[in-house]
């Protein structure tokens, strides 16, 4: 397949130019393919006529998005939408990634595709707003929801641990948010496998198996790789941050085949990790 990723610089951007490498495909990030310049973009993928757009891009830094809503906004929202408006002219398949932060953590049995999202931070705001756009103005699109992603090239909390627990001292970790921690590689893999099936165009959700807080993670990465930092457990009350959190963010499939356990996942990455 033609396939053009965005975002290809980011740690989920990288786990699916590897996955793709087989196919023909480019790859843009910053600075020289920016997703808020509409027409520079469209330039760029009517010369290539891919028959697949993967959009990785985004602001991710939650907590940042509260400081900076109108970036966020356009990156997360607007932006997206003049992508889907390029891809349905260009009769291009879009594929876009979401959050579980479209949510607002009340529901401690989760959420499935067609509940209605209701954000409660600026980041999850914006997310909606992206998903909002792409619907109304792409015909065939795979909105892909996921959640607490980890892998390799990126800022995330499983490298994070690792690195705090090197010090040897205590790491208070938040024990009343629970979701579903996810490979980046998985991801990308179960990305292929729903491009090449025969799935309707929609919305899915896509995370390993399970779901877990993060203390309950940050014990897990611990039993694995034997360090000796005590972890304890503490409220979001204690630390508290610009961006509310949702406190049940678990995303519920109902169209798929489960992926693998997240401890399964997370024992092969920090496997490799070592």
């Amino acid at each position: 397949m033609r396939i053009y990723i965005l975002g290809a610089g980011g740690m989920l951007g990288r786990a699916l130019t590897k996955e793709f490498a087989a196919d023909e495909i480019i790859v843009g990030d910053l600075p020289e393919t920016d997703l808020t310049k509409a027409e520079e973009l469209r330039l760029k993928l009517e010369s290539f006529k891919p028959e697949v757009v993967i959009n990785a891009a985004g602001f991710t830094d939650v907590d940042g998005c509260e400081m900076n809503k109108a970036a966020c906004n356009l990156v997360n929202g607007t932006s997206v939408g003049e992508l889907a408006r390029i891809c349905d002219d260009l009769k291009a398949v879009l594929v876009h990634y979401s959050t579980d932060y479209v949510f607002n953590g009340k529901y401690k049995e989760g959420y499935r595709e067609d509940d209605e999202p209701d954000p409660i931070n600026a980041y999850g705001r914006s997310k909606c707003l992206g998903e909002q756009l792409l619907r109304k103005n792409c015909a065939k699109y795979y909105l892909i929801r996921t959640a607490w992603l980890y892998g390799e090239g990126g800022k995330n909390f499983v490298n994070t641990v690792v690195e705090l627990a090197k010090s040897g001292k205590e790491l208070k970790i938040v024990n009343d948010q629970s979701g579903n921690p996810t490979s980046v590689k998985d991801l990308a893999e179960a990305t292929n496998r729903l491009i090449r099936s025969n799935q309707g165009y929609g919305i899915y959700h896509r995370t390993n198996s399970g779901s877990c807080s993060w203390y309950e993670l940050a014990l897990e990465i611990k039993r694995q790789t034997g360090f000796d930092s005590e972890i304890k457990p503490v409220s979001s009350k204690d630390y508290p941050r610009p961006a509310l959190r949702p406190r049940y963010s678990k995303l519920i499939n109902t169209k798929l085949e489960e992926l693998r356990s997240w401890p399964e996942a997370l024992k092969e990455y920090l496997t490799n990790l070592k």
